[in-house]
């Protein structure tokens, strides 16, 4: 997988993301993105998933939150991978999420996610995710 081709996937990711915030999820397309079971890593644990209509309702109830919450956009700042072989990678993606609150109108917050990546038929999906501590950083910033 080069790097200009898990780009090109973070930046769908990052339309889709955009899309949801303004009301016009498509969580057909956003499952599309992941592998058929996966794994996550934070620290509240590891969980592992399946991607099926629970999921679908997940991520709908998920960006649902986001809006609550003045989330307003999700960009990527930078992507570097890191090849574990011709069908495998790990994918560290540098966001800025962006959020609006009573008192403050624009609330920038740079993270980074790491991607567990296959690629199957030519297209890579997610099968796995290594996050912080999203709850934390939102209570950090004044978010929630």
């Amino acid at each position: 997988m080069t790097n200009e081709k898990i780009k090109a996937f973070f930046d769908r990711y990052a339309h889709f993301f955009e899309q949801s915030l303004d009301g016009k999820i498509d969580t057909n397309e956003i499952s599309s993105l992941y592998a058929q079971e996966f794994i996550a890593a934070s620290p509240l644990g590891v969980m592992a998933g399946k991607n099926d209509i629970q999921f679908e309702q997940t991520l709908a109830q998920g960006y649902e939150q986001y809006r609550k919450i003045g989330t307003k956009g999700m960009t990527v700042r930078g992507v570097s991978v890191s090849p574990i072989d011709k069908l495998h990678c790990v994918a560290h993606v540098a966001w800025t999420a962006t959020y609006s609150t009573a008192d403050n109108p624009n609330i920038a917050i740079d993270f980074e996610v790491h991607y567990l990546m296959q690629e199957l038929d030519g297209k890579p999906q997610i099968f796995g995710w290594i996050a912080g501590d999203e709850q934390k950083m939102l209570k950090e910033y004044g978010i929630i």
